[in-house]
């Protein structure tokens, strides 16, 4: 089992990588090289997906990978008409077309050996919408109507696609995320209905199911990890 993390630099990427050691080759990519070595995963890829997907591309299908675990992100937060025209691109290049993009690279082997998986990891913005975030929310909820099309496309080939939808996340994006939002970190968790952030081993653990035999009937499933955010307050 060869599988490929990216954003695996820090945060929930880096503490997957960690947790599907013992399962598999695993592989990383991110933008940050020394903390990329630092992963001591099987081999790693620097790449910015906002920039260039080639170069993993190629890395993709040098390594033969069969599981792929899309988690690199970028979040802005602001009106949408305050935003630059790159701000925007690199929002929808990141979180929505470099995965697919890098989907499309991955499938062929995954279809000749008949058997793959792939998480994308989204979010609960995707799901229910975040106020000012609206690029950022569209992206992700890009990705859960991918992973419903790819699903019903790769079935027969013994394939499985699923989205993972984080909601506050215990990482340094999410204490950015609340810096540059005009919220106080009390004020997010008031809205939480288990009053707390998820940590990020949640998803990793999450994910290594999902990529078990167990999980072999699971696919083209949207799943929230939030700790209650999308049923309410």
């Amino acid at each position: 089992m060869n599988i490929l993390v990216t954003g695996a630099s820090k945060g929930i990427g880096n503490v997957i990588a960690k947790e599907l050691y013992n399962i598999g080759n695993v592989f990383v990519t991110g933008r940050n090289e020394q903390a990329l070595a630092a992963c001591n995963a099987k081999g790693y890829c620097v790449c910015d997906l906002s920039e260039n997907t080639e170069i993993l591309a190629e890395f993709i299908q040098k390594n033969n990978i069969d599981v792929l675990i899309n988690n690199a992100g970028e979040y802005i937060y602001g009106a949408i008409e305050a935003l630059k025209a790159d701000d925007i691109r690199k929002i929808y290049q990141v979180n929505l077309i470099s995965p697919a993009y890098l989907i499309s690279k991955a499938l062929p082997y995954m279809k000749n050996k008949k058997w793959g998986r792939i998480i994308n990891i989204g979010s609960i913005s995707g799901v229910m919408g975040e106020a000012y975030a609206s690029v950022y929310s569209s992206s992700k909820a890009g990705l859960i109507g991918l992973t419903k099309a790819l699903a019903l496309e790769t079935a027969q080939y013994n394939i499985t696609v699923n989205t993972i939808n984080p909601g506050w996340v215990d990482t340094d994006l999410g204490a950015n995320s609340i810096n540059s939002s005009e919220f106080t970190t009390q004020e997010i968790i008031d809205t939480i209905p288990q009053k707390r952030f998820v940590s990020p081993d949640e998803i990793a653990k999450l994910c290594k199911y999902l990529i078990s035999n167990d999980a072999r009937g699971i696919t083209g499933q949207s799943v929230n990890v939030c700790a209650g955010l999308s049923v309410g307050i």
